[in-house]
């Protein structure tokens, strides 16, 4: 079995198409999901997902790349992260890549959900686009790792360097991959999930973005996480079944409960 740990099912194209999702999902194995908050208008949606399936989890957070959107503060977060469908703060993080200019106001949003997290003690979902430095560097600063009082996360739909990745992973950071990692322009980033110690990877869809091989190009869904999954055993050379039961059990102890 299978688990997408980062998804966005309540985006209208698949909402729309619900129970075809639930069902695919159940035809390739994937048993549960992490539908992750992007806004506060639409978290409701996000919500009400998690509380209607019992396989589907739910965050709440805003995206580093939504400018015009209400700016949540960290108190605001804990109290709405306290509901029990609520598994993780996020997502959130910096994205230098789509926006330019002065973006102190990414930073401070950034440090409100390091805040929550560790006030909550829900993980981090961390997005991180062309801003790795600083990325890791204000996880320092706030304190986000487990050696230093806080509960780490994951960093999704990773991109950056082999480096990056064990700055994270020495914070207690698990690193999770996405679609991108069957491309085949994805070759420094197929190294660097080759090097990583299995028991410090989830995988995930972000759909409905970035279909893996062989459905790149098309609308992404949960079910489609499967071949990321057989994509990775193949690059590191374990078992199918390795990598779904190392995956899985990888999600559920950074979630902190059983399954």
């Amino acid at each position: 079995m299978y688990v997408d740990s980062h998804c966005h099912i309540n985006f209208p194209e698949l909402a729309a198409r619900m129970p075809e999702i639930m069902q695919k999902m159940a035809d390739n194995g994937v048993t549960h999901a992490l539908c992750v908050s992007v806004d506060l208008p639409d978290f409701p949606q996000v919500l009400a997902l998690a509380e209607q399936y019992p396989h589907i989890y739910a965050s709440v957070g805003v995206h580093p790349d939504y400018e015009d959107t209400p700016e949540p503060s960290a108190e605001q977060l804990v109290e709405l992260a306290q509901h029990p469908r609520i598994i993780a703060i996020g997502e959130t993080g910096l994205d230098y890549f789509r926006l330019k200019g002065d973006l102190e106001w990414q930073r401070e949003r950034f440090r409100q959900h390091i805040r929550a997290s560790r006030l909550s003690r829900k993980p981090l979902i961390i997005h991180t686009r062309a801003a790795a430095e600083d990325t890791i560097r204000i996880l320092r600063e706030e304190g986000a790792g487990t050696a230093d009082g806080g509960v780490a996360g994951v960093m999704h739909c990773f991109t950056e360097s082999l480096e990056v990745a064990l700055a994270a992973i020495e914070m207690g950071f698990y690193i999770s991959f996405s679609g991108i990692l069957t491309f085949k322009s994805a070759k420094d980033l197929q190294a660097v999930a080759k090097a990583l110690p299995l028991e410090r990877i989830l995988i995930e869809t972000d759909s409905p973005y970035l279909a893996p091989m062989p459905h790149r190009g098309k609308m992404n869904e949960p079910g489609f996480v499967r071949h990321v999954g057989e994509f990775l055993a193949d690059i590191k050379g374990v078992s199918v079944t390795e990598v779904q039961e190392t995956t899985t059990k990888n999600f559920f102890k950074l979630f902190q409960f059983a399954h």
